[in-house]
């Protein structure tokens, strides 16, 4: 599973990736990708994709931005259950003016720990880094355009891949500093995400209770001394907090959209 702020992994199953295989010559000399239609319609089945902090201004004005109520990752939402992505096409296409998370852009690619056992929260000297392919990715081909080998070294595709990968971890690291820094000032606050219904007679009905997530609490934050808040200002977090605020706002699109998706559904 993912490590908390979607830094490095560690083998098992890991969102988005079904078939990972170390990257060797010796099994890959003759496989890239080529281009495909919708390259991202690996993202139908999933309606929460992990975020760095790197990334929230950026992805706030795109979807509310939440943190996992057990693991505290990050997460832009992207639809309202699994199985729904309220920015994909019906033919998998990618909706062009939202912004795709790093954690999907490096797909195919993943940096695997291989000594830091299950759990793994970052790396450490002793620890190996593998870097990984999705092997059912259905952008790899035998007849490649960007091949992952020219002659026995790694091509410049796989080694600008690879260097986004680790600076993907880098940003990973980042986010679990900031993840630290909200728990240790006590600013996470749990909230029900709850879907709208109405009655048949249009009036407010109870709505129904899709979860819980955590967000930065306002009020919590308003009551931080002054010396505190100015402490998190200068150490460059108080634009993700605000960001993170600011991109709750768009919670109506999500549903909306959600919406029409349902109304254009067939029933069955």
């Amino acid at each position: 599973m993912t490590t908390a702020q979607g830094g490095q992994q560690t083998l098992g199953k890991i969102l988005f990736y079904n078939q990972l295989e170390p990257l060797s010559y010796e099994k890959h000399r003759n496989l890239g990708v080529s281009q495909v239609a919708n390259p991202f319609s690996f993202l139908a089945d999933t309606h929460l994709v992990p975020l760095t902090v790197d990334e929230f201004g950026l992805a706030a004005v795109c979807y509310p931005i939440i943190f996992d109520a057990q693991s505290k990752t990050p997460l832009a939402v992207m639809g309202l259950r699994p199985g729904m992505n309220v920015f994909l096409g019906a033919d998998g296409s990618l909706d062009p003016e939202v912004y795709l998370p790093a954690f999907a852009r490096r797909y195919p690619f993943l940096p695997v720990l291989a000594g830091g056992g299950a759990g793994a929260q970052q790396s450490n000297p002793d620890d190996k880094v593998l870097v990984c392919i999705d092997r059912a990715a259905k952008m790899l081909s035998s007849t490649p355009e960007l091949p992952f080998f020219e002659g026995d070294k790694p091509s410049r595709f796989t080694q600008e891949a690879i260097q986004f990968c680790k600076e993907f971890d880098m940003l990973g690291r980042r986010t679990q500093d900031f993840v630290k820094l909200m728990e240790q000032h006590q600013l996470f606050e749990l909230t029900p995400l709850a879907l709208p219904r109405a009655k048949s007679d249009g009036t407010p009905d109870e709505p129904t209770k899709l979860g819980e997530y955590l967000r930065i609490s306002e009020a919590k934050l308003n009551k931080l001394p002054k010396d505190t808040y100015l402490e998190l200002r200068d150490k460059g977090v108080s634009a993700v907090m605000h960001a993170h605020l600011l991109s709750l706002g768009l919670w109506p699109k999500i549903l909306s959209r959600a919406a029409r998706i349902q109304a254009a559904t067939p029933l069955r």
